[in-house]
């Protein structure tokens, strides 16, 4: 990576600055590297304007704990409904986030770890990071055992439910197909077993075990409240059901 936090006498001190805040962090004179795709200030006195954006250190290239040949591959992998607005994103605070999505995109070289694809603006195909969780049907526990780079296009079939409720089933199913040498008829089998799976899980409530960040040294911030998280997850579960039925 370029320049170390303030590299070779340049006076560069790199940011983490969420994507969210990138237009308030730019007119405070932060600045875009596209080598390194990270955010710095140029100076030391932008640094101390820039101060709020002040990078944390980076996270190890592996967590403790984390398996990173669990969850290989792609696959539809729905979470069941009593476990949203647990994810990852909406449990660490916006600069954490930036810098795990710096070191799970870094350390994938870039490219999907199920496809393979790096980004491309022109096919609207983009970087994300994905959790792969296990599941303790004994305990009642959802702990995170692995964090993967998935393009856009991968991370749209593995959330299938979702990609139902926006019309992009059968977008997903092709890309799945493509992806993994299924038959069309493999992958309807495969979709259907998903969901069943989820509606099973889906009917008990989990205990979500984030180790594998907090013993990295991320915080992690109070979860939403359970009524709340349920009230939402009902309404989206009646639309995903919608869907469902008009087949993909």
């Amino acid at each position: 990576m370029p320049d170390a936090a303030a590299g070779g006498g340049s006076g560069r001190v790199w940011l983490d600055v969420p994507y969210g805040e990138k237009d308030q962090a730019k007119m405070a004179g932060a600045r875009w590297d596209p080598t390194a795709r990270r955010w710095y200030a140029p100076t030391p006195a932008a640094a101390a304007r820039l101060s709020r954006w002040a990078a944390l250190p980076d996270l190890p290239v592996v967590l403790a704990g984390e398996d990173r040949n669990f969850g290989a591959g792609l696959f539809v992998d729905l979470v069941p409904s009593s476990c949203w607005f647990t994810n990852v994103r909406s449990c660490v605070s916006q600069r954490d986030w930036e810098r795990i999505r710096r070191m799970v995109t870094t350390r994938a070289q870039r490219r999907c770890e199920a496809c393979h694809s790096p980004e491309d603006r022109a096919l609207a195909r983009w970087l994300d990071v994905h959790e792969r969780w296990s599941y303790d049907d004994t305990l009642g526990v959802q702990t995170l055992r692995r964090l993967i780079c998935l393009c856009s296009h991968c991370h749209v079939v593995t959330h299938f439910g979702l990609a139902e409720v926006r019309g992009q089933a059968t977008e997903a199913v092709e890309h799945l197909v493509a992806v993994t040498g299924m038959s069309r008829a493999q992958a309807g089998e495969h979709v259907d077993a998903a969901f069943r799976v989820w509606r099973s899980r889906s009917r008990r409530a989990w205990t979500l075990d984030l180790s594998v960040l907090t013993t990295a040294g991320v915080a992690v911030t109070p979860l939403p409240d359970q009524a709340e998280r349920a009230s939402v997850a009902e309404a989206t579960v009646r639309r995903v059901r919608a869907a469902e039925r008009g087949g993909w």
